[in-house]
């Protein structure tokens, strides 16, 4: 049986922690930021944040350490 491919979408998205945990970026800051007049918005957008429970499965099938 041939190996799986990763999704280099996904790839590019996440990553995998030490602990085992997936690590993604929050959505909301590439552009449009002069209309946010909070930069506690942006501050608290800004850190990475793990993956749900729920979209764990998803994710590890897309990722090469499944």
């Amino acid at each position: 049986m041939s190996k799986m491919k990763t999704r280099k979408a996904a790839a590019k998205r996440m990553t995998l922690t030490g602990t085992g945990k997936i690590k993604r970026r929050r959505a909301g800051l590439t552009h449009l930021q002069t209309k946010r007049s909070s930069s506690t918005q942006s501050r608290n957008n800004d850190a990475a944040q793990s993956l749900a429970k729920s979209d764990y499965k998803e994710a590890s099938r897309m990722m090469p350490y499944g």
